[in-house]
C-alpha cells in the first residue's frame, strides 16, 4: 500500500529535496512532500507540534531538536553540506574576494549587503562584526524568511549577497562571484531526523536512509552540495 511521508526542511535544500523525493517516489511507490521554509520558522513549527514524518535542517538545531524529544532518539543522520558563496547582480563589476581582507574591503565598498537567516547569516554578522560593522549597520540587509538572499541581489536591494552556494543555483539576475576564500568559509552541515509526531517512523527512517545513501551524492553535487 503507497504511504504519504512528509516532511519539513529549510530553504537551503528544497531543490534537492525535490528531485531526491521524485527519484524516491518512483523507488518506493511512496509519495513524499515536503514544506520547505525558513530554517527557523521550521524549527518552531516542530518545537509546537507540528505533525510531520521527517525533518531536515541544520545539524546544530537538529541536535537540540533531537535533545528536547522533538526528534527520535538515534534517528538524526548527516544529509547534505554546503558552503558559502558571495554574488552579485548580473553585469555589476566583479570585487576581488580571493582573501579575507579582500572581501572586507568588498563589504565595505557596498551600500548594502544581503544575507540569510540561519547558520550563513549568523557567519556573516560574525565575520561583519570582526571587521567592524555592527550587527544592526543599516547597510546590512536581512532577507525575510524564506526570500533567497539571491532575489534581493537581483533586485537590486543589495549590492552583495551572501548564502549557501546551494541557494544561489538558478537564481536569475546574479552572477556568483565564488565561494568565501578557505579562511573564513563556513560549512553548514544539514541532517535529517525522524519526527517524534510521526505516525509512521519506519517509513520516515526508510526515507531518511535513502537520502543519506551514495547514490545520491551526484545529485547533491549538481545542486551545489556535497554528501554529508
Amino acid at each position: 500500500m503507497s504511504r504519504t511521508i512528509t516532511g519539513v526542511s529549510s530553504m537551503a535544500t528544497r531543490v534537492i529535496l525535490g528531485e531526491l523525493s521524485s527519484r524516491y517516489e518512483q523507488i518506493s511507490g511512496d509519495t513524499v512532500a515536503f514544506r520547505s521554509m525558513g530554517g527557523v520558522d521550521a524549527a518552531k513549527l516542530v518545537r509546537g507540534g507540528e505533525v510531520t514524518d521527517v525533518v531536515v535542517l541544520a545539524s546544530g538545531v537538529m541536535s537540540q531538536l533531537e535533545a528536547e524529544g522533538h526528534l527520535l532518539a538515534g534517528s538524526v543522520r548527516g544529509f547534505t553540506r554546503s558552503g558559502m558563496a558571495i554574488v552579485v547582480r548580473s553585469g555589476l563589476p566583479h570585487p576581488d574576494i580571493v582573501s579575507e581582507e579582500a572581501v572586507r574591503k568588498a563589504v565595505s565598498g557596498a551600500r548594502k549587503v544581503g544575507y540569510s537567516t540561519g547558520p550563513s547569516g549568523d557567519h556573516l554578522l560574525k565575520l561583519c562584526e570582526r571587521w567592524g560593522l555592527a550587527p544592526d549597520d543599516e547597510r546590512l540587509v536581512k532577507a525575510p524568511p524564506g526570500v533567497p538572499v539571491g532575489a534581493l541581489v537581483a533586485r537590486g536591494d543589495a549590492d552583495l549577497g551572501f548564502q549557501q552556494l546551494s541557494e544561489f543555483l538558478g537564481v536569475d539576475g546574479i552572477e556568483i562571484l565564488g565561494p568565501l576564500p578557505p579562511d573564513i568559509q563556513a560549512v553548514t552541515v544539514f541532517s535529517a531526523g525522524v519526527a517524534s509526531a510521526s505516525a509512521q517512523p519506519d517509513a520516515a527512517r526508510a526515507l531518511i536512509a535513502y537520502l543519506a545513501s551514495p547514490e545520491t551524492a551526484g545529485a547533491k553535487r549538481r545542486h551545489g552540495m556535497d554528501p554529508a
